[in-house]
């Protein structure tokens, strides 16, 4: 049997399992979404928690078959949003007692990471920039509906250490995405259904000053900007490029201000917002900019099995 290093992460809005392989191959990327009501804009913490639960014992399932002629040697779990003190959300509990359930069965380790660095991990993986381990530090941008943020990562023996180097003041960038789309009529969560609608868009984009200074950002006013768009031409597909475009321009800016501190780093964008095209395209002229695949920039479990075969290696 072929070893392999499988992980665990319980996000928001998504229950996930992945299993690596020896080599640091990602042999299975599984997920299942969590239901959101028509209308509305987001789960509470209680409802995610039971979601997720209903949601495991089908997910155990489908890794079952995946694990078939593999051997687990180590278990890694999301038990907190960040690495920071005072990170937690009640949802990643239900990820943690799968995990130290399924290695206490098999009398294997548990690691214990964090949910943002599985995204930095899922992110350079599916890049193809895992080398990046390798350098002295680079920078990524982590962006979701509950995260806006910008992180020095500075590569260590058993994986990475960040430090916060810009984010938003207010609302983050899947928030300000989804609060528009479902003021709209779309289905929670609203990124892909928006991207399409701004792809479909062939008039002038409107233009508004971001708000951006030292990599800090303010988007609190993209929602009252884009209702207002909409009340007065209730053109979606203009809306949806107005958004688009005025986050694709924040990062871009929050880019320039934090290479212009810490050097022409290069920069690695992670979370489900990154999964858009349309910003891909801004983003790639301003740096030396690397994303992720659609698959491993959404909430994953990836980067947490990635991770914990870069724990274990240290510790053989």
């Amino acid at each position: 049997m072929k070893k392999c290093y499988v992980g665990f992460d319980t996000s928001n809005y998504t229950t996930s399992a992945a299993v690596c392989d020896g080599d640091g191959r990602i042999v299975a990327n599984l997920k299942i979404p969590l239901p959101v009501k028509q209308g509305q804009r987001g789960l509470r913490q209680s409802d995610a928690v039971f979601e997720h639960v209903r949601n495991l014992p089908p997910l155990m399932e489908k890794l079952s078959k995946a694990l078939e002629g593999y051997d687990p040697v180590a278990v890694g779990v999301s038990v907190r949003p960040r690495d920071a003190e005072g990170s937690y959300m009640p949802c990643f509990l239900s990820g943690k007692s799968a995990a130290y359930a399924f290695a206490a069965a098999r009398n294997i380790p548990v690691c214990e990471l964090s949910h943002q660095n599985g995204h930095i991990m899922a992110a350079l993986y599916s890049a193809g920039k895992t080398q990046l381990l390798g350098c002295e530090r680079f920078i990524a941008f982590h962006v979701s509906g509950g995260t806006t943020e910008a992180l020095l990562v500075t590569p260590k023996e058993n994986g990475f250490s960040v430090e916060l180097v810009g984010n938003t003041a207010d609302i983050n960038g899947g928030q300000a995405i989804d609060r528009v789309g479902v003021a709209m009529g779309l289905d929670f969560p609203c990124g892909a259904a928006l991207e399409r609608l701004a792809a479909e868009y062939e008039g002038s984009i409107l233009k508004r000053a971001v708000c951006v200074r030292d990599g800090i950002c303010s988007l609190s006013g993209v929602e009252n900007i884009a209702m207002k768009l909409y009340g007065e031409t209730g053109d979606k597909r203009a809306v949806a490029a107005f958004v688009f475009d005025f986050l694709g321009r924040t990062l871009e800016k929050m880019c320039v201000d934090i290479m212009a501190k810490y050097g022409e780093l290069p920069v690695i964008f992670a979370g489900g917002v990154m999964s858009n095209g349309l910003m891909r395209d801004r983003l790639s002229k301003c740096c030396e900019a690397y994303f992720s695949e659609p698959q491993f920039s959404a909430d994953n479990a990836a980067g947490i099995a990635l991770l914990c075969r870069e724990r274990m290696k240290t510790e053989d």
